[in-house]
């Protein structure tokens, strides 16, 4: 039985982070920064300035991610973190007309992407990392988590690297309910922590 225990992204686990990214998908090169900066600021970046991005963002803290261990070694990671913080949310046309919440409410926080290295997939990790976030979460002072999983019985094959969302069916096993459905297979949906 592996052992999995899961952690915040911290300055000294920024290697972690880093190894969990590069092993398929478009992890390595995005660094986690898709939804930090703006469609311009992404295009005029290279993969190396996202590194320092993230480096920087780690570093001047909260974590805005946690990291999943499987005998202490680094196998998957999920960004959790306050939704002002993640810029490019609000710019997305799916999401921003269909949230419920304030863009600029600090007290929501968004789960937006999911890694898991190929060796590690299959355990169940997206479970344990969504579980994790929603804890972190809490402790951090979220009043709501807002997510936007794709949901693979209603559209087109996806291939796991697509599925950086999460997917429905997850999210929906942890009780978070839906609220919108931009797209037959993408859905907003949200978990209240506290009134």
């Amino acid at each position: 039985m592996s052992q999995i225990t899961i952690e915040p992204a911290t300055p000294d686990r920024l290697a972690d982070a880093q190894h969990t990214w590069d092993n398929g998908g478009d992890g390595r090169s995005c660094q986690c920064q898709w939804w930090t900066i703006t469609n311009a600021e992404w295009n005029a970046t290279s993969a190396e300035e996202r590194v320092h991005l993230f480096r920087d963002e780690v570093e001047t803290g909260p974590p805005p991610g946690l990291i999943a261990y499987v005998d202490r070694e680094p196998a998957g990671w999920v960004r959790v973190g306050p939704r002002p913080h993640q810029r490019r949310l609000a710019r997305t046309r799916n999401f921003a007309a269909h949230s419920l919440e304030p863009w600029d409410d600090e007290s929501v926080w968004a789960v937006s992407c999911f890694v898991v290295r190929r060796e590690h997939r299959g355990q169940g990790l997206n479970d344990r990392l969504l579980a994790a976030a929603v804890d972190y979460a809490r402790d951090g002072g979220a009043r709501v988590i807002e997510a936007y999983p794709l949901d693979p019985v209603r559209g087109a094959k996806k291939s796991s690297s697509s599925l950086f969302h999460g997917v429905v069916s997850t999210f929906v096993a942890a009780g978070f309910r839906e609220v919108a459905r931009p797209r037959p297979d993408l859905a907003i949906v949200t978990l209240e922590l506290a009134g």
